[in-house]
């Protein structure tokens, strides 16, 4: 279901906005929902602090690596019956 947001602007607020949709080709609308969308992935989610925590907690690990390929024998290995 959709949802209607009314929104308050001046006259030459919004001859600005409908200017800046013009030379994107879109409509008020259709630009308003574009930027709100753009907005909204832009913002940041969560504390950076605890971001950059678990990154250098991470970080401090040390596990086995290999070639990709060996390690998907080794996994098709472990599923062989013995």
């Amino acid at each position: 279901m959709s949802k209607r947001l009314q929104v308050v602007l001046s006259e030459s607020e919004f001859d600005d906005l409908r200017a800046v949709a013009e030379d994107d080709g879109l409509t008020v609308s259709e630009w308003v929902r574009l930027t709100l969308r753009h907005a909204r992935r832009q913002r940041s989610t969560g504390n950076i602090e605890q971001r950059l925590a678990a990154i250098r907690a991470a970080a401090r690990h040390a596990f086995p690596t290999a070639d990709v390929d060996q390690m998907l024998r080794e996994v098709e290995q472990g599923y062989e019956p013995s």
